[in-house]
Protein backbone atom coordinates (compact mmCIF):
# COMPACT_ATOMS: atom_id res chain seq x y z
CA UNK A 1 0.00 0.00 0.00
CA UNK A 2 1.63 3.34 -0.93
CA UNK A 3 2.24 5.93 2.16
CA UNK A 4 0.17 8.41 -0.07
CA UNK A 5 -2.93 6.37 -0.17
CA UNK A 6 -4.99 8.02 2.65
CA UNK A 7 -3.91 11.56 1.83
CA UNK A 8 -5.07 10.74 -2.31
CA UNK A 9 -8.33 9.27 -1.37
CA UNK A 10 -10.42 12.69 -0.89
CA UNK A 11 -9.08 14.07 -3.88
CA UNK A 12 -9.66 11.33 -6.04
CA UNK A 13 -12.88 10.44 -5.47
CA UNK A 14 -13.98 14.29 -5.79
CA UNK A 15 -12.23 13.59 -9.41
CA UNK A 16 -14.35 10.96 -9.68
CA UNK A 17 -17.37 12.83 -8.99
CA UNK A 18 -16.01 15.67 -11.30
CA UNK A 19 -15.73 13.12 -14.07
CA UNK A 20 -19.04 11.86 -13.45
CA UNK A 21 -20.77 15.59 -13.73
CA UNK A 22 -18.48 16.84 -16.30
CA UNK A 23 -18.72 13.09 -18.29
CA UNK A 24 -22.26 12.98 -17.83
CA UNK A 25 -23.38 16.05 -19.37
CA UNK A 26 -21.98 14.85 -23.37
CA UNK A 27 -23.72 11.75 -22.75
CA UNK A 28 -27.24 13.19 -21.56
CA UNK A 29 -29.56 14.46 -24.37
CA UNK A 30 -26.68 13.07 -27.45
CA UNK A 31 -28.65 12.35 -30.73
CA UNK A 32 -28.71 8.64 -31.91
CA UNK A 33 -26.17 9.87 -34.71
CA UNK A 34 -23.81 10.87 -32.13
CA UNK A 35 -22.31 7.86 -31.31
CA UNK A 36 -21.28 7.01 -34.77
CA UNK A 37 -20.34 10.70 -35.97
CA UNK A 38 -16.08 10.66 -37.20
CA UNK A 39 -14.15 13.84 -37.89
CA UNK A 40 -12.23 11.79 -40.22
CA UNK A 41 -12.64 7.95 -41.37
CA UNK A 42 -9.67 7.13 -39.03
CA UNK A 43 -10.93 8.97 -35.83
CA UNK A 44 -12.71 7.11 -33.09
CA UNK A 45 -16.05 7.60 -32.67
CA UNK A 46 -17.81 9.13 -29.63
CA UNK A 47 -19.02 5.71 -28.74
CA UNK A 48 -15.53 4.49 -28.83
CA UNK A 49 -14.14 6.90 -27.06
CA UNK A 50 -16.53 5.83 -24.18
CA UNK A 51 -15.42 2.61 -24.29
CA UNK A 52 -11.96 3.53 -24.20
CA UNK A 53 -12.79 5.94 -20.61
CA UNK A 54 -14.84 2.68 -19.33
CA UNK A 55 -11.92 0.59 -19.98
CA UNK A 56 -9.40 3.47 -18.46
CA UNK A 57 -11.68 3.40 -15.29
CA UNK A 58 -11.95 -0.57 -15.19
CA UNK A 59 -8.12 -0.29 -15.35
CA UNK A 60 -7.53 2.17 -12.13
CA UNK A 61 -9.39 -0.46 -10.33
CA UNK A 62 -7.71 -3.43 -11.16
CA UNK A 63 -4.24 -1.18 -10.40
CA UNK A 64 -5.97 0.32 -6.96
CA UNK A 65 -6.86 -3.60 -6.78
CA UNK A 66 -3.52 -4.97 -7.33
CA UNK A 67 -3.81 -6.67 -10.00
CA UNK A 68 -3.25 -4.20 -13.57
CA UNK A 69 -5.28 -5.60 -15.92
CA UNK A 70 -5.91 -4.10 -19.61
CA UNK A 71 -8.72 -5.01 -21.65
CA UNK A 72 -9.97 -3.26 -25.04
CA UNK A 73 -13.26 -3.70 -25.24
CA UNK A 74 -15.40 -3.58 -28.28
CA UNK A 75 -18.24 -0.84 -27.73
CA UNK A 76 -21.64 -1.74 -26.60
CA UNK A 77 -24.55 0.66 -27.95
CA UNK A 78 -23.91 4.43 -26.66
CA UNK A 79 -26.62 3.72 -23.70
CA UNK A 80 -24.72 0.72 -22.31
CA UNK A 81 -21.72 2.43 -22.98
CA UNK A 82 -23.05 5.51 -21.03
CA UNK A 83 -24.43 2.74 -18.37
CA UNK A 84 -20.83 1.33 -18.24
CA UNK A 85 -18.75 4.43 -17.91
CA UNK A 86 -21.32 5.64 -14.59
CA UNK A 87 -21.17 2.07 -13.28
CA UNK A 88 -17.28 1.77 -13.53
CA UNK A 89 -17.22 5.24 -11.32
CA UNK A 90 -19.06 3.58 -9.00
CA UNK A 91 -17.18 0.59 -8.86
CA UNK A 92 -13.75 2.70 -8.28
CA UNK A 93 -15.58 5.10 -5.85
CA UNK A 94 -16.75 2.25 -3.80
CA UNK A 95 -13.71 0.58 -3.34
CA UNK A 96 -11.68 3.90 -2.18
CA UNK A 97 -14.31 4.80 -0.01
CA UNK A 98 -14.16 0.97 1.90
CA UNK A 99 -10.69 1.86 3.07
CA UNK A 100 -9.37 -1.31 1.21
CA UNK A 101 -5.56 -1.06 0.84
CA UNK A 102 -4.77 0.75 -2.56
CA UNK A 103 -1.42 -0.95 -4.07
CA UNK A 104 -0.13 1.57 -6.12
CA UNK A 105 0.37 5.27 -5.16
CA UNK A 106 -2.96 6.86 -6.01
CA UNK A 107 -1.14 10.16 -7.73
CA UNK A 108 0.19 7.27 -10.42
CA UNK A 109 -3.62 6.05 -10.74
CA UNK A 110 -4.98 10.14 -11.16
CA UNK A 111 -1.82 11.29 -13.47
CA UNK A 112 -2.53 7.99 -15.99
CA UNK A 113 -6.20 6.49 -16.23
CA UNK A 114 -7.80 9.19 -14.82
CA UNK A 115 -6.01 11.89 -16.37
CA UNK A 116 -6.57 10.61 -19.71
CA UNK A 117 -10.65 9.81 -18.90
CA UNK A 118 -10.75 13.69 -18.80
CA UNK A 119 -9.07 14.31 -21.56
CA UNK A 120 -11.34 12.16 -23.37
CA UNK A 121 -14.37 13.88 -21.82
CA UNK A 122 -12.69 16.95 -23.18
CA UNK A 123 -12.85 15.39 -26.67
CA UNK A 124 -17.05 14.38 -26.30
CA UNK A 125 -17.47 17.82 -25.68
CA UNK A 126 -15.82 18.76 -28.85
CA UNK A 127 -17.58 16.16 -30.83
CA UNK A 128 -20.86 17.10 -29.49
CA UNK A 129 -20.23 20.90 -31.14
CA UNK A 130 -18.52 18.95 -34.54
CA UNK A 131 -21.32 16.85 -34.94
CA UNK A 132 -23.59 19.49 -35.48
CA UNK A 133 -25.30 18.79 -31.18
CA UNK A 134 -23.49 20.93 -28.97
CA UNK A 135 -24.31 22.00 -25.30
CA UNK A 136 -23.81 24.76 -23.23
CA UNK A 137 -20.33 26.23 -21.63
CA UNK A 138 -20.42 26.08 -18.17
CA UNK A 139 -18.86 27.34 -15.16
CA UNK A 140 -17.63 24.11 -13.53
CA UNK A 141 -15.59 25.75 -10.68
CA UNK A 142 -19.42 26.36 -9.05
CA UNK A 143 -20.75 23.04 -10.17
CA UNK A 144 -22.45 21.29 -7.45
CA UNK A 145 -19.78 18.25 -7.41
CA UNK A 146 -20.06 16.11 -4.31
CA UNK A 147 -17.55 13.65 -2.72
CA UNK A 148 -19.45 9.65 -3.55
CA UNK A 149 -22.16 11.31 -6.22
CA UNK A 150 -20.62 9.43 -9.20
CA UNK A 151 -23.92 8.51 -11.20
CA UNK A 152 -26.07 9.58 -13.84
CA UNK A 153 -28.31 12.03 -11.52
CA UNK A 154 -26.03 14.86 -11.03
CA UNK A 155 -27.86 18.38 -10.57
CA UNK A 156 -28.53 21.02 -12.64
CA UNK A 157 -26.17 23.46 -13.78
CA UNK A 158 -25.33 26.32 -11.76
CA UNK A 159 -24.05 28.80 -14.24
CA UNK A 160 -23.69 28.23 -17.83
CA UNK A 161 -23.55 30.29 -20.89
CA UNK A 162 -23.70 30.20 -24.52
Amino acid sequence: MSDSSNLWREPIRHTLATLAYRGGKPLRDAPASFALYRTEPTSRAPVEILAHIGDLLDWALSIARGNPTWHDTQPLPWSQESDRFFAALHALDAYLASGEAVHAPLEKIFQGPLADALTHVGQLTMLRRMAGCPMRGENYFVADIEIGRVGPAQPAPRREFD
